[in-house]
């Protein structure tokens, strides 16, 4: 029952994989028919071969025209069969390369409409391999074989038509004995799935270790602990050889197996066809040495495709396993929203958050009956020790996750009725944890606003307090930087997000510790600037350093994940609770 399920399980993917070459139907039409026809041509010329055979094998003597005539024939057939399996190959590999790239482009935009909750949930060198190993495979193994496959089902048939002609007493001896290597190898290919299925998981789970090891080397080398996850590698790279290894083996002994079988049939029909030949060659119409060296020909080509065919199979079982994983990914459901969902929502500032609970996880409660009125223009500021809920708020704010109960309304709309892209619009937000894309320091402040002209990405910067140190790169402006390159400073990457946030200049504003990789001196000009882009605009401020939030206009205490205080620093301070004993800790 379970080979049965895996079994229809494969069907389906080979289904959604033909599925994408719905567009290219009559390129593939006409190349089988130009396969067909160069094929045809192949196999003439072991007619042609045999009876020059015949004309060198006279009684009397050597028919010189005949052979020539038939030298001239295999000549233009040779050439006529070359130029077209080069237009076949050609329109075959556009074909495959098109559809490679398709199915590339589909995974990654897929990745870009999951809900966020996807991505966390799996980890990123996991995606990577997906995007690069698995579709490769695909390629490789199944688009690209696809020629191979076609030329041999049609070579058979042509084979088989011409064997007919010559004998078909003989030909039935090979029709008999040809599907026994086409059994073993079936037999052999539905046996290695299961090791090309564990190749392609292991895989993924060993460019998931790499991406992480090289994405956190500095925090390895500070705790020298470097050997953990060369290890964690190791063991990932065995098991990974241990699985390719077996996948290769077994794989292997497709090839092998099918020639051994067919060694045995071609040597059947020799012995065979001589009998015929010593019985029957004086005989009008009889089967001559030149036939029988045509037709044993035939035969070697008969079996061949089968080869080609079983180690195609082999290649298949690869492409299955990556192709799984990633329609695996392409079938994720994409993030819902409503079909009258409000598409240019442009917010005032005024935010009501009723009664919301919320857990990644439902038997770890996080977030319960949180509630909080937030009036337009208004600075709104969330404190608490870490883990109680903090940054989750701001995730539900930007609706990355949905609330499990209660309700998050910008000026009265529930943000369920608000498209996802058009609440986000309403936001411009600096975190923590920085991130630059791979261009210029202009191309990454612009990042929000593409149209920016230079004098704004200018003001931007000098606002932020980034103009300075910016002018001073190699390239100014123009200076390439990404997030993987080690030619700025933590602090220098966040003062740019910053710019990129005072920039675009959006109606309300979440800074998530936004100054926490800032020296002292830089952060206090750079509150100044936010200070002037806050004016006016609704803004949530996520703060460990309480002195950088004195100033708010409200001030939430969080713990466990419910608010337990709320009101001014002054008022919350003279209320003599958890906010002074936060205070009063970073003052001593």
């Amino acid at each position: 029952m379970k080979r049965k399920n895996k079994s229809g399980s494969d069907k389906l993917v080979v289904k959604k994989l033909l599925s994408l070459l719905k567009g290219d139907i009559w390129k593939i039409i006409l190349a089988l028919i130009l396969s067909g026809v160069s094929i045809v041509l192949t196999l003439y010329v072991n007619v042609v071969i045999g009876r020059a055979v015949d004309c060198m094998a006279g009684k009397d003597a050597v028919d010189k025209i005949g052979v020539r005539n038939a030298c001239i024939i295999i000549g233009c057939c040779v050439i006529a069969a070359a130029l077209l399996n080069y237009l076949v190959k050609v329109m075959l590999d556009r074909i495959a390369f098109k559809t490679v790239k398709s199915l590339r482009n589909r995974l990654f935009e897929k990745l870009q409409t999951v809900p966020v909750s996807y991505i966390d949930r799996n980890r990123p060198g996991d995606m990577i391999a997906r995007l690069t190993n698995d579709i490769d495979q695909i390629s490789d193994g199944l688009i690209l074989s696809f020629a191979q496959l076609f030329s041999g089902v049609v070579t058979i048939l042509g084979t088989l038509v011409f064997m007919l002609a010559l004998d078909p007493l003989i030909t039935l001896i090979v029709l008999f004995a040809s599907p026994i290597t086409l059994l073993a190898a079936n037999f052999i290919a539905r046996s290695i799935h299961k090791f090309f299925t564990r190749q392609s998981a292991i895989n993924g789970d060993l460019s998931a270790v790499a991406d992480e090891a090289i994405t956190g080397i500095t925090v390895l080398k500070s705790f020298s602990i470097e050997n953990v996850y060369r290890d964690k590698l190791a063991e990932k790279g065995e098991k990974l050889r241990k699985a390719s290894t077996s996948a290769v083996f077994f794989s292997s002994t497709v090839y092998p197996t099918t020639r051994l079988i067919n060694g045995i049939i071609y040597a059947a029909i020799g012995v065979a066809g001589a009998l015929t030949v010593v019985k029957n060659g004086d005989l009008p119409g009889g089967l001559t040495i030149g036939l029988l060296s045509s037709f044993l020909a035939y035969a070697s080509k008969f079996t061949m495709p089968f080869n080609e065919i079983s180690g195609v199979l082999a290649e298949f079982q690869g492409a299955l396993a990556g192709a799984g994983r990633v329609f695996e990914v392409i079938e994720e459901k994409d993030e819902c929203e409503k079909p009258d969902a409000n598409a240019s929502f442009i917010s005032n500032g005024s935010v009501s958050i009723d009664n919301v609970s919320f857990s990644y996880d439902p038997a770890v409660p996080l977030i319960r009956d949180f509630s909080l009125d937030v009036k337009p223009g208004q600075r709104v500021a969330i404190v608490g020790p870490t883990g109680c809920g903090k940054t989750t708020f701001i995730n539900l704010l930007m609706r990355f996750y949905d609330v499990d109960k209660g309700a998050i309304r910008f000026d009265g709309t529930d943000t369920g009725d608000i498209r996802r892209d058009s609440l986000r619009k309403n936001f411009g937000m600096v975190l923590q944890e920085t991130w630059l894309r791979s261009g210029t320091v202009r191309d990454n402040i612009a990042i929000g606003k593409p149209d920016a002209t230079d004098e704004e990405i200018i003001a931007a910067a000098t606002l932020s307090h980034a103009d300075s140190f910016i002018r001073k790169l190699e390239n100014g402006y123009d200076t390439k930087v990404s997030d993987d390159i080690a030619n700025l400073s933590y602090g220098q990457k966040q003062l740019i997000c910053i710019a990129r946030l005072m920039l675009n200049s959006p109606p309300m504003l979440i800074l998530d510790e936004a100054t926490s990789s800032i020296d002292t001196r830089t952060e206090i000009k750079v509150q100044l600037g936010f200070k002037k882009l806050m004016n006016g605009r609704t803004s949530f401020i996520v703060a460990h350093r309480l002195s950088t939030i004195k100033n708010c206009d409200v001030i939430v205490v969080m713990k466990d994940g419910r608010i337990i205080e709320q009101g001014t620093h002054g008022e919350l301070i003279a209320h003599d609770g958890f906010y002074k004993e936060l205070y009063e800790s970073q003052l001593n």
